[in-house]
């Protein structure tokens, strides 16, 4: 993955960080036995999906012309070994 440079992107980031924050307070109130704060955890986490959706979207993701897994086998750079 790192050499197709996925996920560094901002809706990317963005998404990611609000789920984990979603999961942190979803975890929290999990622990401290409340059912409506692990669904108000895992409406953020729904939440981040939704914001980084958006976000690619508006062109803050990977264009899928430039991502690997959308181009033919013809346009791909063949991977190198290091070793």
């Amino acid at each position: 993955m790192a050499g197709s440079s996925h996920g560094h992107t901002p809706a990317a980031w963005t998404g990611v960080i609000i789920v984990f924050i979603g999961f942190c307070v979803s975890g929290a109130f999990m622990v401290m036995a409340s059912p409506a704060g692990f669904w108000a955890g895992m409406a953020i986490v729904v939440l981040g999906g939704v914001v980084g959706g958006i976000m690619r979207a508006m062109g803050m993701g990977m264009p899928k012309e430039t991502h690997p897994v959308h181009q033919g086998a013809g346009q791909r750079e063949p991977a190198s070994v290091e070793g």
